[in-house]
């Protein structure tokens, strides 16, 4: 019951922290983009394999996003949303077309490499995407209301702190699926899968296009917020970060990924507020005792706890049904 119901105690957490302190708002909303791009790491990563250039579908559809905004000033931010998806879904479904050839650090590095390229491209092509400097977007109305910045804010927020119980629901379904079992089963024995008729090649590429997918919205997201995007956004450091969040998070569940989020992105924050230009080293120190404590991350935490929690209620309930003699002894 703990685990099932956390998906909502984050969304109730990060709505809550949001509006008592308004200040809060931009790093929970990019917390939550970094944890939709996280989770679509996550993905992969239950199929055994990493993916190190992630975060090109995040900036891809993140330009998208601007590129309609800067075209059409009117657009509604929701549509603006679904465009970041459909633009990851896209570039996934293309690249996932060779990526779901490969596997292990040849995986990892063509993922990569792609990224880069997408990198330079954007860097270089100052009259099309603004070079490093990047594109700005006006702010747009938001469920037909043309908002101020915290009134824009606030319902970004819930928004995503709704999708946040959506996604995991959802991703929930899809592990439990056959397709689901089928991707996890990549990872110990892909050549059985084949065996037993199974296309491990079409079973990895729903997952890389489902990943893909949530790199889209969280480059949507992320835009939306920032009014701005920059080349960075598809450096391969921001790809390392969503790996560490999935890591840190664990894939355990998919509320790990947002669990994972949130940690980052405060740790980050109060860790540079206090020891400026050293908080890297906070953040590995912070990696290496999870390691030790639940090297499955953070939501293994609760599922000891909740393992733990359904121990007396199992217990009870077998001694009330012998009592009741329903049960033998």
């Amino acid at each position: 019951m703990l685990l099932r119901g956390s998906p909502w105690f984050i969304a109730a957490l990060a709505l809550a922290l949001g509006l008592l302190f308004p200040w809060l708002k931009t790093p929970l909303i990019i917390a939550l983009s970094y944890g939709f791009s996280a989770l679509g790491v996550a993905i992969l990563i239950r199929a055994g394999q990493v993916s190190f250039g992630h975060a090109g579908f995040t900036c891809l559809a993140g330009y998208a996003v601007v590129a309609l905004s800067r075209a059409y000033p009117q657009t509604d931010g929701v549509v603006l949303l679904l465009v970041g998806v459909i633009a990851g879904v896209a570039a996934g479904a293309i690249a996932g077309l060779f990526m779901v050839r490969y596997r292990g650090i040849f995986f990892g590095m063509l993922n990569l490499a792609l990224s880069m390229v997408l990198f330079a491209v954007l860097g270089k092509f100052y009259n099309t995407t603004g070079g490093t400097d990047g594109l700005r977007m006006e702010r747009p109305p938001f469920l037909g209301q043309v908002l101020e910045r915290a009134g824009f804010e606030t319902w970004l927020l819930v928004l995503s702190c709704l999708l946040v119980v959506v996604a995991c629901w959802l991703l929930g379904r899809f592990y439990a699926s056959p397709t689901g079992q089928a991707l996890a089963a990549i990872k110990s024995n892909e050549v059985r899968l084949e065996y037993l008729g199974i296309s491990a090649r079409r079973v990895f590429f729903t997952g890389y296009v489902a990943s893909a997918a949530l790199c889209g919205f969280s480059g949507g997201m992320f835009a939306l917020i920032q009014g701005l995007v920059t080349p960075e956004m598809g450096y391969w450091v921001r790809s390392g970060e969503y790996v560490f969040i999935a890591v840190l998070g664990g894939t355990l569940h998919p509320v790990g990924a947002f669990l994972g989020a949130l940690a980052f992105e405060f740790l980050k924050l109060f860790a540079a507020q206090a020891l400026t230009g050293a908080w890297q080293l906070v953040i590995g120190m912070v990696l290496l005792v999870l390691i030790f404590v639940a090297p499955q991350g953070l939501v293994a935490l609760l599922v000891r706890f909740d393992k733990r929690a359904r121990t007396p209620i199992a217990a009870n309930a077998s001694e009330a049904a012998k009592l009741d003699g329903t049960q033998p002894p």
